[in-house]
């Protein structure tokens, strides 16, 4: 050893161990209490029975949970193909420095800053065919508008609210992104007399891959645990068109108390969320790499 060397210092490693107790006391042991319900009948407080994977195996053969399943990729995936590029096209259009950046970046982000209750609150007066801004101007214009009572509409409704609300936090991710290329790579362009569009396929894009895909992943994960946003304007109606996962999980373990089922469905939510961000993961990382070997 060279007596110059100083020896690693990890006492570093005690500035992190409140948050690794913290995660344990809020997530470990909830997750635990969790796996414990999903194997046992839970007849009362003091009495319950050993039942191992028959609430899994139920849950599986609900067709109500293959529905709602369904209904909440749909509406992920809408949510990323809708959300995604207004975001890229926002933050293209944004000024890039000075007074008008700023005020510009505090106008976009207002929506953020919005509880999710407040927000299903306001888009369900906004709605409204007699009050409403949206469901006034639609009638007036000849459309028979009706969230309330029309499944398409409301759907198409809970989506427009949730790109209202989310997609500045695309935009902001992506403007960052925008940001961070060093002018070199514009002026090389210019050089080249590259167009627009060559500028944006070629350089913008590929440089804002890594924020993108932080973009996605948060969105995705978010779209696919919405819960109080259609619940506050639709309450999941008309009939289940807006009843997403996290309500059909509310209305078994709190609706009709069969906490087995519910445990259960818990772990099996957790592990398709897990799946879907992990095949997204993996699809973003190997196209940028084929972007990178083209």
């Amino acid at each position: 050893m060279n007596p110059t060397d100083k020896p690693l210092n990890q006492k570093a490693w005690l500035l992190i161990a409140p948050v690794f107790i913290c995660v344990a006391f809020s997530a470990i042991l909830p997750l635990m209490t969790v796996v414990n319900y999903s194997v046992q009948d839970i007849i009362s407080p003091e009495r319950r029975v050993f039942v191992g994977t028959e609430w899994f195996t139920m849950v599986m053969r609900d067709s109500e949970l293959h529905s709602a399943l369904l209904r909440q990729i749909t509406f992920s995936l809408s949510v990323l193909a809708v959300q995604i590029p207004l975001g890229i096209a926002l933050a293209m259009c944004m000024p890039a420095s000075g007074w008008k950046a700023s005020a510009t970046l505090v106008l976009v982000a207002l929506s953020l800053l919005i509880p999710w209750n407040v927000v299903g609150t306001i888009w369900q007066i906004f709605g409204r065919t007699d009050i409403g801004l949206l469901g006034h101007t639609l009638q007036q214009l000849g459309f028979d508008y009706n969230y309330t009572g029309d499944p398409t509409h409301a759907w198409v409704t809970v989506l427009m609210m949730d790109v209202w609300h989310w997609t500045p936090l695309v935009a902001l991710l992506a403007y960052a992104g925008l940001r961070s290329i060093p002018d070199a790579y514009y002026q090389a362009a210019r050089i080249d007399g590259a167009s627009k569009l060559a500028v944006f396929w070629y350089i913008q894009l590929p440089k804002m891959r890594g924020v993108l895909m932080i973009a996605v992943l948060l969105r995705f994960m978010d779209s696919f645990m919405i819960y109080t946003e259609p619940f506050v304007l639709t309450g999941g109606g008309p009939g289940t068109s807006t009843t997403f996962l996290s309500q059909y999980l509310t209305q078994k373990a709190v609706g009709q108390f069969d906490l087995g089922p519910a445990a259960a469905f818990s772990l099996i939510y957790f592990l398709i969320i897990l799946l879907f961000c992990f095949v997204l993961y993996n699809w973003m990382q190997n196209l940028g790499k084929s972007q990178q070997q083209g």
